[in-house]
């Protein structure tokens, strides 16, 4: 894995090419305030990676355990942390500079994890699109499921029956999104494509997995 960003999903906007004139929507993603925290090596804790910090938050929130561990690097309370790990010590980044906007490039491909908007608990018809029963006068059901038994064989319901509950809050990771600009100095990355969450959500970006050309 390469190493990534943290940062928070700022809203929508649109961009025009140069070339074209083709508008293009775009993601603007807040990539200011990121910190090493802390560098992991084979010899000392059996893997290579890096953890990042980012957002400031204060103390008291902050269990004992974290509070110690980011007094223990020097770092100041943060709000969130990620680890992204190396092949190897070699591929370690240089700590010296904390990360920034420059990380990534104009024409890059990015994943993008993040936790998807919540809809609370919802009915079939809007969670998964069921037609749902008659409307008619006299029916007793609207927008129930209907049979969810499986007959007289096996007399059960199968595993993954589609039902109510809870619609949305997962942890979500959309693939190869486009950087289509990195503008410094303001810290942001504005990136095509859906991204997961509200605006402010706090969202993960790292060099995609399994597209890699520009």
């Amino acid at each position: 894995m390469s190493l990534g960003l943290i940062g928070k999903k700022i809203g929508m906007t649109r961009i025009f090419d140069d070339a074209s004139g083709k508008s293009i929507p775009v993601n603007v993603i807040d990539v200011s305030d990121n910190q090493f925290i802390q560098v992991k090596k084979q010899e000392t804790d059996g893997y290579s990676a890096v953890q990042i910090g980012y957002g400031d938050q204060k103390e008291q929130r902050l269990t004992k355990p974290e509070s110690g561990h980011l007094k223990k690097h020097g770092a100041g309370s943060k709000r969130y942390i990620r680890e992204f790990r190396f092949d190897s010590d070699e591929a370690l980044p240089d700590t010296e500079k904390h990360p920034g906007a420059e990380l990534f490039e104009e024409g890059q491909w990015v994943d993008v994890v993040g936790t998807t908007k919540g809809k609370g608990f919802q009915g079939v018809v809007r969670r998964y699109n069921f037609s749902g029963q008659p409307d008619a006068h006299g029916h007793m059901m609207h927008r129930r499921t209907g049979a969810i038994g499986a007959g007289t064989w096996p007399g059960r319901v199968w595993k993954g029956q589609k039902m109510p509950g809870r619609q949305g809050n997962y942890r979500r990771t959309v693939q190869n999104l486009q950087v289509i600009k990195v503008r410094t100095e303001d810290n942001v990355i504005l990136v095509s494509g859906a991204i997961p969450g509200h605006n402010g959500q706090y969202v993960t970006v790292r060099p995609a997995l399994k597209k890699t050309e520009k």
